[in-house]
């Protein structure tokens, strides 16, 4: 049973309207107004990737565009997009560990800066 995507052109919202029957779909209601003035959209679809196919998008040079190894903020980012798309697990604690080491980098170079660690050699 498909799920069909509409544009009520009353309410002018998206919807989804599943639809239990291919041959005979009858005519679709909108479900959040109860209009008949609804378009039918293309929706979005998904391809399955074999696993050699994910982790050869994964090594293309062209994905590491946006990372920059200097900033704990866009490692962060790319450690999500990378278990995302290898399909892990990355656990409820990974976005505050990663907030965690962003506070630490940015209190590092805070004293850095301030000159903070310069009297401790001698």
């Amino acid at each position: 049973m498909p799920i069909y995507e509409y544009h009520c052109q009353d309410c002018r919202r998206r919807v989804s309207i599943l639809v239990r029957s291919i041959v005979n779909p009858g005519k679709p209601t909108c479900p959040r107004c109860g209009g008949h003035r609804l378009e039918r959209l293309m929706s979005r679809f998904a391809r399955l990737r074999s696993e050699d196919d994910r982790l050869d998008a994964l090594a293309d040079p062209s994905t590491f565009g946006d990372l920059d190894e200097s900033d704990p903020k866009s490692v962060a980012r790319w450690a999500k997009k990378m278990g995302k798309e290898l399909g892990e697990d990355l656990g409820e604690d990974f976005d505050q560990m990663m907030e965690e080491a962003v506070e630490e980098e940015a209190a590092s170079a805070g004293k850095e800066e301030s000159g903070d660690d310069l009297g401790d050699d001698l």
